[in-house]
């Protein structure tokens, strides 16, 4: 029988697997205490539906902003030293936001620019951190390795975080900061046991050096690769706008949780928890599903579940309703979130695996800020329960759209097989590759 450990990071995955396994669990612990902190905190200095949705909207803007700069940064620089300086920076803001609790001077417009430069730092961090794994794992370990590394996000900062924060929120406005702030360091601390990561090779370093690519230059060859590709930009597409219509009542689900349905702040946090209970479970069966279902399958089933969740809100009144159908929506978000990055990254040359993925994540975080921005509007204007139906219907059209060409997304060819892989990292100076441990 597999001990534990080998159950969480199977030994086949490598060292420096375990090593990125830990920092990420880490670091997501304390982004999960400040997931139910952050709108604690700015629900407790203003009423304003537009202005909570805007501390969760100004977190997620620097992707739009830096996203596209920091993928081209992530793929011609020392990828694992990249997400060490972001995270530190992001410990130092935070420390920032802390001392202007405690000093009782903090207002909502501070604590606005505070998730306005911690989202700045994370752009980066990001961006680096998701070309870790395809350099460490092989090809056909991306799944279970993705299915791990979601799993920490499930249970550090859903399942565990949250209530963590609201209880600590409750105690002292700067106490869920000051834990998040040595999460965030014990995380620097770990990826730094990680063996050095290559800078991936490029074409024109081989070539003229007047030819060494710009910056611009490195984003449009992305953007270009990303053009031709269809599956990878039809995915990318329908993140974008599934994130508009997911964002839209979730940036407002402070007050749907405390005023709609009756929940005060720890029935807030423990409502967030729920999702993350459902992954949990989804964590021991993702390995069956993946040998015994179709990627197509999953994606469609987990599109139409996030369909049916959003009406399911809307027309609820009670709390316990809400808590299964949250729990519901941590079963199936986890299967989705494992499958399209699985599929991302094994139709991602490596050295475009930066660009690529600040590409996904410009539209993950960008279909936050316009569906929390429209969230925070409805919300405003009709009720609580508006930007659920409007959450509904975007959906619905959208899945009806693309449901052909999730079959065409799925079967696509990857860029490097588990035999090349093999070959490549045998071979001296094999910089950009996946590494074999």
């Amino acid at each position: 029988m597999p001990t534990l450990g080998e159950l969480i990071a199977p030994r086949r995955l490598g060292r420096d697997f375990r090593w990125l396994l830990a920092a990420t669990w880490t670091s997501n612990l304390g982004d999960g205490i400040a997931l139910a902190a952050a709108p604690l905190l700015i629900a407790s200095m203003t009423s304003s539906a537009i202005l909570v949705a805007a501390g969760a909207m100004l977190q997620f803007l620097p992707w739009l902003l830096f996203g596209l700069l920091a993928g081209a940064v992530a793929d011609h620089h020392d990828r694992r030293r990249l997400v060490m300086l972001a995270n530190g920076l992001r410990a130092l803001v935070v420390v920032g936001l802390i001392g202007f609790l405690v000093t009782g001077t903090a207002n909502v417009w501070i604590v606005l620019v505070v998730a306005f430069l911690y989202g700045t730092a994370e752009v980066f961090a990001d961006s680096a951190g998701s070309t870790l794994l395809p350099m460490i794992v092989r090809p056909a370990d991306l799944g279970i390795g993705n299915a791990r590394m979601q799993a920490g996000y499930l249970v550090a900062n859903q399942l565990a975080g949250p209530p963590l924060g609201a209880f600590l929120f409750a105690v002292g406005s700067f106490w869920p900061f000051a834990l998040q702030v040595l999460c965030v360091a014990l995380a620097v601390l770990l990826i730094s046991r990680i063996a050095r990561t290559p800078v991936p090779r490029h074409p024109e370093r081989d070539g003229d050096p007047r030819r060494r690519a710009t910056t611009l230059r490195a984003i449009g060859e992305g953007l270009r690769w990303l053009r031709h590709n269809a599956p990878v930009r039809t995915l990318i597409v329908i993140i974008l706008v599934f994130n508009v219509t997911w964002a839209a009542p979730w940036g407002v689900l402070v007050l749907y949780a405390t005023e709609y349905l009756g929940m005060g702040p720890v029935g807030y946090g423990a409502l967030t928890t729920a999702s993350a209970l459902g992954g949990f479970i989804a964590v021991f069966g993702f390995g069956w599903l993946e040998q015994h279902v179709s990627f197509a399958t999953l994606m469609r089933v987990c599109l139409s579940l996030e369909v049916l969740m959003h009406l399911g809100f809307a027309l609820t009144t009670s709390p316990i309703v809400a808590f299964a159908l949250m729990f519901g929506f941590g079963l199936y978000a986890f299967v989705w979130a494992t499958i399209s990055t699985t599929v991302r990254q094994r139709l991602v040359p490596i050295e475009l695996q930066g660009r690529i993925a600040s590409v996904n994540m410009i539209g993950v975080f960008g279909g936050l800020v316009i569906g929390q921005f429209l969230g925070g509007v409805i919300a405003q204007v009709w009720g609580p329960t508006a930007p659920w139906w409007f959450a509904f219907g975007g959906a619905a059209v959208t899945l009806a759209l693309v449901w052909r060409s999730i079959s065409h997304i799925a079967a696509a060819k990857p860029v490097i097989d588990d035999a090349e892989a093999e070959e490549i990292a045998e071979e001296p100076g094999a910089g950009g590759r996946p590494l074999i441990d």
